[in-house]
């Protein structure tokens, strides 16, 4: 898999026009959704490549994350022009970036793009790393691609306009490369202050989480070792996200995230032997920021199913990534149904739900 060049962004024109200048085209396509067609591409639009750009809009938000607005996406590249040597740049949140990546992987056998994202969670996650992708039957991501960005452009200026809930969304992903890294970082997370946010502080916090997903990235780019680190709380984050969007309710993928990771720090205490006064502070930080997603038991069983449909699983045995210690990763764990359900009843128990 190619590397992909990530900019932490001092000028964002100055970037644009040095990334647009490596991908040589003969048409630049721009996809946005409705949020970021009007909250960033003003700016954007000034920019002199940008000004001759095909726009093209998609609907926001994780539910337009489809089959059908993929083909939307390359129905407009087909009618407007785009050859194999077009070049796309995706504008905004991680929906944006996993769509447009996976519709550049795809279209044609393959063209050119370049991510600029637009909130924390795309910035630390989504546009980094080369997995593109869109939510089929019920699953998150379950149909997508290696396919790395030419370029990814992170400017962190974006997240001036970035409501709490959105922010607080991408600073799981933060929090979650915190406990695979070091000790300092997972601190510096910790203590960093949500609430009045210093912005010059959070371009650096940003950096360093977008290095270490980039680090891992670089040693193994298919995922069949050390990169599955990064799945740290998605086993069942991704499960509690199906729950979500099957009984309708609205559920952010870093909140998520953040409920995954309490359930799977409390299997690495249980399993590998994480240390309890580390997973209490990690999860009493939690609980004040993202609240709770409430579950019963009836709902367990579900749940199960939904973890047994997870891309990381093999031979029907549920995978996770557990933790000796902070930055101390154990891949490739599995977990009985039983120590599964007393894992939900551990989350349930310390969260309230």
């Amino acid at each position: 898999m190619s590397k992909q060049d990530v900019i932490l962004c001092e000028s964002l024109e100055h970037s644009l026009e040095q990334a647009i200048e490596k991908c040589p085209h003969d048409k630049l396509f721009v996809l946005t959704d409705e949020h970021t067609t009007s909250l960033c591409m003003p700016a954007l639009r000034e920019i002199s490549p940008l000004k001759n750009a095909v726009e093209i809009v998609i609907g926001a938000e994780d539910t337009h994350k489809t089959l059908d607005t993929l083909a939307s996406v390359w129905q407009a590249l087909s009618e407007k022009g785009a050859s194999r040597h077009s070049l796309l740049i995706n504008v905004g949140g991680g929906m944006v970036t996993d769509l447009g990546g996976f519709a550049a992987a795809t279209f044609k056998r393959g063209i050119a793009y370049i991510n600029i994202p637009t909130t924390l969670l795309a910035m630390v996650d989504a546009s980094v790393g080369g997995k593109t992708g869109i939510n089929f039957n019920g699953l998150k991501n379950e149909i997508g691609s290696f396919f790395p960005a030419s370029s990814v452009l992170i400017e962190t200026e974006f997240l001036r306009s970035l409501d709490r809930y959105n922010f607080l969304s991408g600073y799981a992903e933060m929090l979650k490369h915190g406990l695979i890294s070091t000790p300092a970082h997972w601190s510096e997370l910790l203590t960093f202050n949500t609430e009045h946010i210093d912005y010059s502080e959070l371009k650096q916090l940003v950096g360093r989480s977008v290095q270490v997903k980039e680090d891992i990235v670089q040693q193994d780019p298919f995922e069949h070792g050390i990169r599955k680190a990064l799945n740290l709380g998605h086993t069942v984050g991704h499960a509690f996200e199906s729950l979500a969007l099957a009984e309708n309710r609205h559920v952010l993928h870093g909140y998520a995230v953040a409920w995954g990771v309490v359930c799977e720090l409390y299997l690495s205490n249980v399993k590998a032997g994480f240390p309890t006064d580390k997973m209490r502070q990690t999860i009493q930080f939690i609980k004040e920021n993202y609240g709770t997603f409430f579950i019963d038991c009836k709902t367990y069983d579900r749940l199960y199913e939904y973890m047994l449909h997870d891309k990381k699983n093999s031979s029907g045995i549920i995978n996770f990534t557990l933790l000796k210690e902070v930055g101390d990763v154990s891949i490739n764990q599995s977990a009985t149904k039983d120590e599964i359900f007393e894992m939900l009843d551990f989350y349930r128990e310390c969260m309230g739900s």
